[in-house]
């Protein structure tokens, strides 16, 4: 099949990246200079594919007019009538290129549905024809169903996490229906915030029909829409709109359910039925509690203390409303783990949460989590991981239990086993920016280069989109450094973190990155040993296991400066000097 080829400067890789993801997503083959084989010449290889390419885009900057390749790719792709342009900074392409249609992706933050990228996508599509088909999904059920994110229709876009969790708790509703075959969450959650069509959506994804629908939560009051759609004709097989009081949601969530089994025409069993109605909790205002503290728990500051204080307290009302909701006593045990481990606080550990949690409910997976790290600090490694395979046999796709996974493979150096949880736990939340700084740990460490760069991609797009939303987010300038720096652009990541060190100065697992960045990636010894001083003096027993031997500090470790750091920080923290025990940060 004939390719597109994508034409950038090295400065310009993490738009180039974005870019060639969108065009595989809309099924074109796609080749970047990242593949490059080693055992033949550079220049070689680059004109064969340039002039093997049905379509080459050039995406024009000022380093891109300073570029003797990029121009040189360019002018065949002009002379073969195969070129597709893009400005990035709103450049005018030099002479002759100026006489050539160009779409504009200045400030383009990777939305699809942006003016610039249509522009682009229907020139490629124009030279290299329609993308063929993709082979269909196949399904394992007759009826199969896509339930879409739920649009929040608030007002207020701090109400996202309720409509979120709507649509996820009529996903694993319907999850529970042997007759229909749903599609998971967060494949479904890739197109939140797209105007899609339904129909495309079906096609894409194998299903015969598409629940979509709408939340308006305001005071005591709720209204949620929802409408199921065939998928081959686009028709409407049910909808109906519902107008209660907040304490109503869970019938709400129980009539839809069973609404669409109706209209699907499906058998629900009597011991599915009893499934379906099943709450982890019978309180409205619990449940909303839950969904609240769960957001912050997923999208909040990684390594800024106040992310687990925040969701230990509104985890701690919701128990007191309802005490047997075994999942937010689970969450609650989470975030005091974090707190008393990696933040060294002194505080109840979460031993008791999840025992309170699996009392109610021995199905509640998570609650594995604080089990293990307990007898992890302890130094009885092997029973941690056990805990935690019994967890995964609960939930072997959950978010919270392949993190902790990953880290403890990590710690073990089994580095494909990490990788491998790591790679599970993005699949569950895609948008989690610090699985993949983590995940590009592994992939560094096996020498897995193009995995490396493509997930430095990730890590700058994820964190552009955490920034978005919340600018004082230290965690996410944290990666969007790592992830420039990988990609060799210097200058934006010494800016990221020096912006990162004056919004968020007390966030000690942020300078340990920043450390791991300036010494794997950047190669500034002085300014890394600096750093990892600094964090090392006020962190808690987990960084400081993991400096012991993260292989992102490999550069810095035989340094004398190094040394010390490591030995007054055990000394402080009474931790035995031989005890040489981890490879990742928390």
């Amino acid at each position: 099949m004939s390719h597109v080829f994508i034409s950038y400067a090295r400065l310009d890789e993490p738009v180039a990246c974005t870019i060639a993801d969108g065009l595989r997503e809309a099924g074109f083959e796609v080749w970047r200079d990242d593949e490059l084989p080693a055992h033949r010449p550079y220049a070689e290889v680059i004109a064969e594919r340039l002039t093997g390419a049905a379509a080459v885009v050039v995406l024009w900057s000022a380093e891109a007019a300073k570029s003797q390749w990029v121009r040189a790719e360019a002018d065949t792709a002009r002379m073969a009538l195969t070129l597709v342009q893009a400005t990035l900074d709103g450049l005018i392409p030099p002479l002759p290129f100026n006489q050539i249609q160009c779409a504009d992706l200045k400030g383009w933050d990777g939305e699809r549905t942006a003016s610039g990228w249509r522009k682009l996508l229907a020139s490629v599509t124009d030279l290299a024809g329609p993308p063929p088909p993709t082979a269909a999904r196949e399904s394992s059920r007759e009826v199969s169903v896509c339930v879409l994110p739920f649009q929040n229709m608030s007002g207020d876009a701090e109400q996202e996490y309720f409509s979120d969790g709507i649509s996820e708790d009529i996903t694993t509703d319907l999850s529970k229906v042997s007759a229909l075959e749903v599609i998971a969450r967060n494949t479904a959650f890739t197109f939140k915030g797209q105007s899609v069509n339904v129909c495309e959506v079906a096609k894409k994804l194998g299903v015969t029909h598409v629940l979509e629908g709408s939340v308006r939560k305001a005071g005591n009051q709720v209204r949620i829409t929802a409408q199921l759609i065939d998928g081959r004709t686009g028709g409407h097989v049910w909808a109906d709109r519902y107008d209660r009081d907040l304490t109503d949601i869970f019938t709400i969530q129980d009539e839809i359910s069973r609404a669409i089994v109706r209209a699907l025409k499906l058998q629900l069993l009597p011991e599915e039925k009893k499934a379906i109605e099943q709450r982890g909790t019978q309180s409205a205002e619990a449940y909303n509690f839950y969904l609240l503290a769960r957001q912050y728990w997923v999208t909040g500051n990684h390594g800024d203390p106040r992310r687990e204080e925040r969701v230990m307290r509104i985890c701690q009302r919701a128990v007191e409303i309802d005490p047997y909701y075994g999942q937010a006593w689970a969450l609650l045990a989470m975030a005091q783990s974090s707190l008393r481990y990696v933040h060294g606080q002194e505080i109840d550990d979460g031993f008791a949460a999840a025992h309170a949690a699996l009392a109610i409910d021995p199905a509640i997976a998570e609650a594995y989590c604080a089990m293990a790290r307990r007898l992890e600090e302890k130094g009885r490694r092997a029973e941690a991981a056990a805990e935690l395979e019994k967890g995964l046999r609960l939930a072997p796709q959950s978010w919270e239990l392949n993190k902790e996974a990953g880290r403890l493979a990590l710690r073990e150096r089994d580095i494909a086993k990490a990788a491998a949880h790591y790679e599970t736990a993005l699949e569950a939340v895609d948008s989690d920016f610090h699985s993949w700084a983590m995940v590009v740990t592994c992939y560094q460490a096996a020498g897995r280069r193009g995995d490396v760069r493509r997930g430095a991609a990730k890590m700058i797009s994820e964190a552009q989109k955490a920034l978005q939303q919340d600018p004082s987010n230290g965690a996410a300038l944290g990666i969007l450094a790592g992830g420039y720096a990988i990609l060799g652009d210097r200058d934006r990541a010494r800016e990221c973190i020096e912006r990162a060190q004056l919004i968020d100065p007390d966030n000690v697992n942020m300078k340990y990155n920043f450390a791991c960045v300036l010494a794997a990636y950047v190669g500034d010894k002085e300014e890394a040993l600096q750093l990892l001083k600094r964090a090392l003096a006020a962190s808690s027993e987990a960084i400081v296991r993991a400096a012991d031997s993260d292989p992102d500090l490999d550069p810095i470790r035989d340094e004398p400066a190094f040394g010390k750091a490591i030995k007054e920080a055990k000394q402080r923290l009474k931790i035995p000097l031989e005890d040489v025990t981890s490879t990742a940060a928390p």
